[in-house]
């Protein structure tokens, strides 16, 4: 017996992993990671968020938060679809202490959540600015001064000493989003120096991935996100070519044909 041959309708897209599917841990008051990774995410990329209560975003409250036995759970919750990889969003949270301290973050997720891939924030970070031949950088926050600085003190044990950099003193988690695009990317210019070979930009509740074309090209260096750096250390390390154009220099072979 002849099969019989269907002939189906063209589909819209639907947003179905079908190249990848990250599992994002990420703050409960937080919406900016989420929809950027959906803005820089090419037709076959989806993303699974599970949520962890940050009190404030101060030293205190971060360390509240990642002392909670909420993150097991989300972990674990993140890490149930069928995803290749899980993000820890959190750019603060996961450099408080240091590197040994982001380290033993992932160790701790890949205990929990055994078979995905695991990232974090600062560590896309770091590899994102190894990708780019960063040396010294300039740096712009949101964050209150005390975790400014540990932000500078982590990238300068990291080899990347920080040589201009300005903060916002924001502690509330929903003042972070309401920070226009037009304000950040004057933040950014603002840290800009002649000795910094790139410019980071963290926090992964702050705006920032609609305006890196448009500060590189002002710039003529690169600019680095934490939530860019993020999502793209998911695809790189699950070897997907999954980025819309657009979206910084960062991307350069992961750039889907869309």
């Amino acid at each position: 017996m002849n099969a019989v041959t269907r002939t189906y309708p063209t589909f819209m897209p639907d947003g179905s992993g079908t190249l990848a599917r990250i599992g994002l841990i990420y703050i409960a008051s937080s919406v900016v990671m989420e929809e950027e990774i959906a803005a820089m995410s090419a037709p076959g990329v989806s993303t699974h968020t599970a949520r962890i209560r940050l009190p404030k975003v101060t030293v205190e409250g971060i360390e509240e938060m990642m002392a909670a036995p909420e993150l097991e759970t989300a972990a674990r919750h993140a890490a149930a679809p069928p995803v290749g990889i899980v993000c820890f969003g959190g750019t603060s949270a996961s450099f408080l202490h240091g590197t040994a301290y982001d380290r033993a973050l992932t160790r701790k997720i890949e205990g929990w959540v055994p078979g995905p891939l695991v990232t974090t924030a600062s560590t896309a970070t770091l590899a994102a600015l190894r990708k780019v031949g960063a040396g010294k950088v300039a740096l712009a926050t949101p964050y209150v001064s005390a975790i400014h600085e540990r932000a500078v003190r982590f990238l300068s044990e990291n080899g990347h000493e920080v040589v201009a950099s300005a903060h916002l003193d924001i502690t509330d988690d929903h003042a972070l989003a309401d920070v226009s695009i037009e304000e950040v990317y004057d933040h950014v210019l603002s840290v800009d120096h002649p000795d910094a070979t790139a410019i980071f930009v963290s926090c992964t509740n702050f705006r920032t991935v609609g305006a890196i074309a448009a500060l590189e090209e002002r710039l003529g260096k690169p600019v680095i996100s934490a939530i860019q750096a993020s999502f793209w250390h998911c695809l790189h390390l699950l070897n997907v070519r999954g980025a819309r154009p657009g979206y910084g220099s960062l991307f350069q072979g992961l750039e889907a044909d869309v």
